[in-house]
């Protein structure tokens, strides 16, 4: 799903409200997702899951095309955990 189709399925399932202010709304918790990310804070959503940073070691990394030995100095990236509800819901059978 895309921000665009995200946006179209709110305005769907709430047509008192305005698309300019669901746009609006959808931009807020974004921003304050990055934010919270930002300061290394976690952002957790009961039952959705969690998006949390983990730090990434540097390390000596291989260039597949050369061969050349590369440098990669230390990274955060976002990791996700799934929660329990949509885990159970995913994996029903």
């Amino acid at each position: 799903m895309t921000r665009s189709e995200l946006i179209e399925t709110i305005a769907k399932k709430n047509p008192n409200l305005l698309l300019s202010e669901i746009e609006r709304i959808v931009s807020v918790i974004f921003s304050s997702i990055t934010e919270a990310l930002v300061k290394g804070d976690r952002v957790e959503f009961r039952g959705f899951g969690v998006f949390s940073i983990h730090k990434r070691e540097p390390r000596i990394a291989q260039n597949p095309r050369t061969g050349a030995k590369v440098k990669i100095g230390d990274r955060n990236i976002v990791h996700f955990k799934v929660g329990k509800e949509l885990h159970d819901k995913l994996n029903e059978n």
